[in-house]
This record gives C-alpha cells, sequence and structure tokens, in this order.
C-alpha cells in the first residue's frame, strides 16, 4: 500500500481555563485516534494544534482574577500541556497563537489578503460601554438572540441555535462584567474580509467534497453559503492580540477568528522549522495527495468550511516560491455534536462540567478515552453518564479485553515457562478465529481512515468478545489437565489473537496496548515519545508539547508472534471501579471548584 500523506488540524482551545470533556469528545481524542491509526499505517502523519492566546475569554477571566491576560494564557497553556500528555493526544506540535512566528505569518496573510482586494475598510456600528470607556469586545456582551431568543447569547455566537452573531442586534444587550452598564452605539472603522467574492469557489468545494463529508457538516455549510456570504470584519477594538500591520492602527488587533484558524497553517510552518528542515511543511500544504483533516466541534464548523477556506483561497501562492500547485484546502470537517452531562448541557457557569485535569487523577486515561470513544456524538448529541462510564469500563473494556489478556498471558506465562509455546496442527476453529482478528485490520482500519470512530470501537470489541467466546469452547485451563499439546495450541492461537487486537485496541487505548505489546515480549514502542519541551521557535522560547515517532516500531499488520517468544510477567491492564463512584462523582457536578492561583 503507497504512503498517505495526513494533515491532522486541531481546534484550538481559547487558553482561560481547563480542558473538560466535552473538550476531549469534540476533537482532541477523535484527532488522536485518527492520528495514531495513520501513523500504524505508516503514513506521513502530522498533527498540530495549540492554545488560543488572544480570544476575549481569556481577557474577560483575566478581568474576573485581577490579572493580566498573558498570565492567563499562560497558566492554563501548560496546564493544556500537562492535561493532553496525561490523556494522550499525540500532536507533532502543540504550541500558541502568541508566537513570533504566528504573529508574522498572521500579519503575512492579512496584508496579501489587502493588496489583492479581498478586504476592505468600512465604519462599523459597535457597543460602546461609556462607564469603561470602551468599545466592548464581542464576549464582553450578552443578551437575547435575535434569531431563536435564546436569553444567554454571546455578542459573537449563539450557543442555543449556533448561529454567528452581531452583537448590536441583540436584544437587551448589556455587559457581562456589569449587567447594569449601559451601552450605546457608536462607529469604528475596521476592515472587513470580502467573503461574497469567494462564493462561487466555496459552492463548488462545498459540492465536490459533500460525498464523504457528515451530512449535518455539508448541509449547514451549503445553506450558509446559499444564504448569502457577508463581509465579515477582521479588526477590532482591543489591546491584546495579534497587532494590525498598518500605520494608525496600532490601538486595533486582528480578530481571534480571523487568525486563530491561520494556526494550523502557521503551527505546520514553526514544525519544520524548528525540526531543521523550513520547507517540510510544504508536503501537506503544496501537495495534491495529501489530505487535510480539520477535527473541530459543531459550534466551529463555519470557521472551517467557509471562513477559512476564504483565506486560503485568498492567499494562494504566497509561500510556493512560484511552485504551480495551489495550497490544499481542508479535505474533510468531521466535526463531532455536543456530549452532555448527565443529560444536561454542559455549563462552566454552573460547573456542570468534568474537567480532564480532575478526571485523571482518579481514572486511568485508557479508561476515560474508551469510554469517550464509545459514546462519541459523531452524528448526534451524547451524554456522559456516571452510570456509563461504570459499565462500559467494567463490562467492555475489562471484561471483553483486559480479562482476555491477564487470563492468558497469566496462563501461559505459568504453565508453559513464561514463553510462547509450540503449536502444530491448528484446529479449522483455531485459524478462523486468527484469520477473523487479522481480517481486523483492514476492517477497523477502514472505519478509522472513514472517520467513523464509534463503528471502529465497537468492531474491535467485538473482535474481543469472539475470541473470548472462542476461548470458552476450547477451555484450555482444563484440557491442560488432559491434553498439554492441545492446551498449547489454544494458548498459542489466543496469543497470536491477542496481538493483534492489541494493534486494534491501540488507537483508542495507547497506554495499554504498549503494556500488552511489552507483556506479549516485544521492546520498543508502538507510537514512540511524547514530551513536554521548552521549545526554541525563533527567538522566543516557549513550551509545547512535541511527538517524536523516531523510535516508534508499531504496524498494522498481521501479528508476527513466534512460538519460543519469551513473555514478560503479566500485570492486569485496567482496574475495576467500584459501584461508589457514580454517586461520589455525580456530587461534584454543580458544586464550585477551587484552582489555584495564577502568576
Amino acid at each position: 500500500m503507497s504512503t498517505e500523506t495526513i494533515h491532522v488540524s486541531v481546534a484550538w482551545p481559547y487558553a482561560n481555563g481547563d480542558l473538560h470533556i466535552g473538550h476531549l469528545a469534540g476533537c482532541y481524542l477523535p484527532a488522536d485516534i485518527f492520528a495514531r491509526y495513520h501513523r500504524l499505517r505508516g503514513n506521513r502523519v502530522l498533527m498540530v494544534s495549540g492554545s488560543d492566546s488572544h480570544g476575549t475569554p481569556i481577557t474577560v477571566e483575566a478581568d474576573k482574577r485581577g490579572t493580566t491576560a498573558r498570565a492567563i494564557f499562560e497558566h492554563y497553556h501548560e496546564r493544556f500541556l500537562q492535561t493532553q500528555r496525561k490523556i494522550g493526544v499525540s500532536y507533532d506540535l502543540f504550541t500558541h497563537t502568541d508566537t513570533e512566528n504566528h504573529h508574522r505569518v498572521a500579519q503575512d496573510i492579512f496584508t496579501t489578503l489587502l493588496e489583492r482586494g479581498y478586504l476592505y475598510k468600512e465604519r462599523q456600528t459597535l457597543l460602546y460601554s461609556e462607564s469603561e470607556k470602551r468599545f466592548l469586545p464581542d464576549r464582553y456582551v450578552e443578551g437575547t438572540c435575535y434569531i431563536c431568543k435564546f436569553p444567554q447569547a454571546r455578542g459573537d455566537q449563539c450557543d442555543n441555535c449556533g448561529n454567528l452573531i452581531d452583537a448590536v442586534q441583540l436584544i437587551e444587550p448589556h455587559s457581562r462584567n456589569n449587567p447594569a452598564d449601559k451601552l450605546v452605539k457608536r462607529e469604528s472603522e475596521h476592515y472587513f474580509l470580502d467573503l461574497g467574492k469567494f462564493a462561487e469557489q466555496i459552492l463548488d468545494y462545498l459540492n465536490e467534497h459533500e460525498a464523504h463529508w457528515r451530512p449535518n457538516v455539508s448541509r449547514f455549510s451549503q445553506n450558509f453559503v446559499k444564504d448569502g456570504l457577508r463581509g465579515r470584519p477582521i479588526t477590532r477594538d482591543i489591546d491584546w492580540g495579534v497587532r494590525v500591520p498598518l500605520p494608525g492602527w496600532e490601538d486595533k488587533r486582528l480578530y481571534v477568528w480571523f487568525d486563530a484558524v491561520m494556526g494550523y497553517f502557521t503551527a505546520s510552518i514553526e514544525w519544520a522549522r524548528n525540526t531543521g528542515q523550513p520547507d517540510a511543511w510544504k508536503q501537506w500544504w503544496y501537495n495534491p495527495q495529501a489530505k487535510i483533516y480539520n477535527f473541530i466541534g459543531k459550534d466551529n464548523i463555519p470557521f472551517h468550511t467557509i471562513i477559512w477556506q476564504a483565506e486560503l483561497l485568498g492567499i494562494d501562492g504566497i509561500y510556493n516560491d512560484g511552485v504551480d500547485t495551489p495550497l490544499q484546502l481542508p479535505y474533510d470537517v468531521p466535526a463531532n455534536e455536543f456530549m452532555n452531562i448527565e443529560g444536561q448541557q454542559f455549563s462552566t457557569s454552573r460547573n456542570w462540567a468534568v474537567w480532564l485535569p480532575d478526571l485523571l487523577e482518579r481514572y486511568q486515561a485508557d479508561a476515560v478515552r474508551f469510554y469517550v470513544a464509545r459514546t462519541f456524538p459523531e452524528r448526534q448529541d451524547s451524554d456522559f453518564s456516571w452510570d456509563g462510564f461504570l459499565a462500559r469500563v467494567n463490562n467492555e473494556l475489562l471484561a471483553a479485553w483486559g480479562n482476555l489478556v491477564n487470563r492468558m498471558l497469566g496462563f501461559a506465562f505459568k504453565r508453559f515457562d513464561g514463553v510462547v509455546p509450540a503449536a502444530d496442527n491448528l484446529t479449522a476453529e483455531d485459524e478462523a478465529i486468527i484469520a477473523r482478528c487479522e481480517a481486523g485490520l483492514e476492517t477497523v482500519g477502514g472505519l478509522i481512515a472513514d472517520v467513523r470512530l464509534k463503528e471502529a470501537l465497537e468492531e474491535t470489541l467485538g473482535l474481543a468478545r469472539a475470541v473470548n467466546g472462542w476461548l470458552n469452547e476450547r477451555e484450555p485451563w482444563k484440557v491442560i489437565k488432559q491434553d498439554r499439546a492441545d492446551a498449547a495450541r489454544s494458548v498459542y492461537t489466543a496469543l497470536r489473537c491477542i496481538d493483534n487486537l492489541k494493534i486494534l485496541f491501540a488507537p483508542f487505548t495507547p497506554f495499554s496496548s504498549q503494556q500488552a505489546h511489552e507483556m506479549l515480549g516485544y521492546d520498543g514502542q508502538l507510537f514512540g515519545e511524547q514530551r513536554i519541551e521548552n521549545y526554541s521557535e525563533e527567538t522566543r522560547d516557549h513550551l509545547a508539547l512535541i511527538y517524536d515517532g523516531a523510535a516508534a516500531i508499531g504496524r498494522w499488520e498481521a501479528s508476527k508472534l513466534e512460538s519460543g517468544q519469551k513473555l514478560r510477567k503479566p500485570s492486569p491492564l485496567f482496574t475495576k471501579l467500584d459501584a461508589e463512584i457514580v454517586e461520589q462523582e455525580r456530587q461534584y457536578l454543580g458544586q464550585p471548584r477551587v484552582e489555584g492561583e495564577i502568576g
């Protein structure tokens, strides 16, 4: 099979608070499963993301805590790195938008769009706070949505209907910092991205990709274009963010929605430069055979199916040094729906959330990954419930997979002198179960490649159950008393199946698959190393999460386990959960959460 070139672009979280289960379910875990599969397949993968350092949610949090926006973003950026490393999200680079590289490239893109006539200036009516003596950024404004009448719509987007919002049109708008503050309308001059100039190209692009996009993403995007693309402001009155590279605009910054999506591009350039291969990023962005996937939540769909495409179309040729190849647009945007919590919509204000740093203090990372993957909101909203977590981990992950590994490796280690037993003349049933597990490599692999991750995990789990069913019929723990050779055949067959299953589970549960890999007697890492380091990006050092696959030896291929291979002493892959955790965890929901000091 020929090698594919895959770019995994992952939504950038605002660095204003800890990551929660919705982040993991919405995009980070799907992206990681997808990237790990392609790495095992031997494909060229570049997976990038980073902290969104400039969103107004960060300045809102800074105001609330009486500190600076920089202190907030640096604090949470470091926590993002620790959390994602612990849960195993394997970015080639997780950076942030306050690097010199991101500022420079974002300003280059702005300048190119301006020179090519895709930007225009217009005076804009905005909401001004007379008490604060400033224009209020959209995230500082709340009110009733003029489309669906949701009473707590933000000034940029309504969380209820998903529509992008003009804050001035909100019904009874008010400052979120001071609801009694009187807001007045005033004019300010800004630059707009002329989206209408790209309407025909974007609609052609959407039609071209409709067949392999999720229906909800395709339908939403096409309707958005057909309703008419209008200019959208790309600058704003704020002092935190990427500077507008024009004289006289020193008190304005680039709008965060405009520069944050550029992060997939700027992070690719940063990764290439800092790995000593400055042009390597072009293998993905100027390669017609490359496929770029944007993993996001459904609230970000228009930014990743329309606005980012317009920006890319507008700057085509800016960095390709005369190469007659267009910039590649995203091949797929597999946006997930929302994950609710115990039947209620996630809410940070009510602390109705499951926070990842807290969750990972109490539970194994693979247990969390498994449950979230089993309940991915791929086609519709799903629900995180503690009853479900308990049942899925104990009755599926542990019962079907963990116990299979534990009992067969334990039995082989104890009764066959710690080696894979010799086996001659396998039965037809033995050969059939091995063949079924090997065939799963193509079936499961195809589902992951199509970003049908829930189905892929269900198929993998079904194979584990099939091996357990076959094993219960063979009963080597009983047969060994009368026929050691026949028991050896069963153990050999089971270990071959486990060797295949460990690869099938690996994108979903990488830590336990590595443990199984080692217990089967193999050396080396399936996926390589993931580390946090002080990462030199030109002249500014910053902490980044980096994946180094140089040491990886794993491959998406059939088991090569041979008789005589030495096994290592086994230990359980998973810890059984106590039923008491359900009520214990439910008690945390809605309760105040104490975080440490910042700075």
